[in-house]
C-alpha cells in the first residue's frame, strides 16, 4: 500500500531510456494506487518552445539544442517550474524526465519540491557507458542526433550531469538510487520496482 505521493527524479545519460522506465513505473503506480501522475519533462517543455514560438528566446534556445549544447539554468527551471506551478496538486504522484541537469538546478528543485511538502523523493539514475549511450542515440535516428551533436550531449552529462549524482550522493537528504541503465527494459523497471517499493515481483 502506497501511502504518500511519491517524486521520482530520472536522470541519466542521453538515450538511456527514462521516458520508457517513467512509463512503465506510472503503469506500475496505476495498478498499485488511485492516484494520478503528474509527469513533468523540460526538454519537452523546450521543443514546444522552438516550435510554437519565433521570439528570441525560442531562436537562441533552437541555436543551442542543434548544437548540442547546455541551456542556461533559468531556462531549464522554467521548463519545469512553470509545470509544477500550473499542474502540481497535493495528492498526486510526480516524476520528473531528465532534471535536473546541473548542480544548482538540483538544489533549487529540492527547494522547491520543499515548499510543496514533498517528503518521499526518489532521485533515479539510469546508469549507462558513455559508449552505451553513443550507441543508442546512434540508432535513434531523431534529427538532432548527429554525431557531433552526439559527442556534445556525452560531454555535457560528464561536465555537468555528473556533479548532480554527486549532489544526491553526498549533499541532498534524497539520496541517489543507481539502477543498472545496460539491462533489458524489463529489468530495468524490476529493479527500480525492488529498490523503491521492496517488491520483487
Amino acid at each position: 500500500m502506497i501511502q504518500n505521493p511519491l517524486t521520482f527524479l530520472f536522470i541519466g545519460r542521453s538515450g538511456c531510456g527514462k521516458g520508457t522506465q517513467i512509463k512503465l513505473l506510472r503503469e506500475y503506480l496505476e495498478k498499485n494506487d488511485s492516484r494520478l501522475i503528474l509527469h513533468v519533462y523540460a526538454g519537452k517543455k523546450m521543443r514546444e518552445l522552438i516550435e510554437n514560438k519565433k521570439n528570441l528566446t525560442a531562436k537562441l534556445t533552437k541555436e543551442i539544442m542543434l548544437l548540442g549544447g547546455k541551456q542556461p539554468n533559468f531556462l531549464a527551471i522554467w521548463a519545469w517550474s512553470q509545470e509544477l506551478v500550473e499542474k502540481l496538486e497535493k495528492d498526486v504522484h510526480l516524476a520528473v524526465d531528465g532534471s535536473p541537469r546541473t548542480e544548482l538546478e538540483a538544489k533549487i528543485l529540492d527547494e522547491a519540491l520543499e515548499f510543496y511538502k514533498r517528503d518521499e523523493i526518489f532521485p533515479v539514475l539510469l546508469d549507462v557507458s558513455y559508449e552505451w549511450s553513443a550507441e543508442k542515440l546512434k540508432a535513434r535516428g531523431r534529427f538532432d542526433d548527429t554525431e557531433e551533436r552526439i559527442k556534445n550531449r556525452l560531454k555535457y552529462f560528464e561536465k555537468y550531469v555528473q556533479p548532480v549524482v554527486a549532489y544526491y550522493e553526498k549533499e541532498s537528504k534524497n539520496k541517489l538510487i543507481a539502477i543498472n541503465g545496460e539491462q533489458a527494459i524489463g529489468e530495468v523497471h524490476r529493479e527500480i520496482i525492488q529498490k523503491i517499493f521492496n517488491d520483487n515481483n
